[in-house]
């Protein structure tokens, strides 16, 4: 059986594996009360305490608008407070509460075991050849300028 051009697309198929991790965490971290977007910002904080809302969506590839949507969200459960840098007090540091951290490393679980099916698919030398093809994947895009932005 021939296949279509559409299967024969790999960022077709990055989109759909991404597509299926991102709806497999959800499921994992509906018990939390937090969506995907949500646990992004409290691991980031959980391994970076004091990042701004920008520094955030830069992180996280969103608006700051969007950014500043999740961190009052966040703020309003009681998981991240916000308080001004200590030299530059126009910019707000979020840091993960006593309650957000512990919620966190609770998330993270479950999201681990999601990763762990993703890990599964393959033996250990195959997951890093794979992880370095990927990484070749970013570095290829991360240049790509279009033809008529060359001229």
């Amino acid at each position: 059986m021939a296949s279509s051009a559409m299967e024969e697309r790999i960022g077709d198929r990055i989109k759909r594996v991404e597509q299926e991790l991102t709806s497999a965490k959800h499921a994992a971290l509906r018990p939390f009360k937090i969506n995907v977007p949500q646990y992004n910002v409290l691991l980031a904080l959980q391994q970076q305490p004091g990042l701004s809302g920008a520094a955030l969506a830069r992180r996280g590839m969103v608006t700051p608008q969007t950014m500043s949507s999740v961190l009052s969200t966040l703020e309003g459960r009681g998981l991240v407070e916000r308080r001004p840098h200590p030299i530059h007090l126009n910019i707000l540091e979020a840091h993960l509460t006593r309650t957000g951290s512990t919620l966190v490393r609770r998330a993270d679980e479950a999201v681990k075991e999601v990763e762990g099916l993703l890990a599964g698919c393959f033996k250990p030398r195959e997951a890093a050849e794979f992880l370095t093809r990927l990484d070749a994947c970013s570095a290829a895009l991360a240049g790509f300028k279009p033809a008529a932005a060359k001229k």
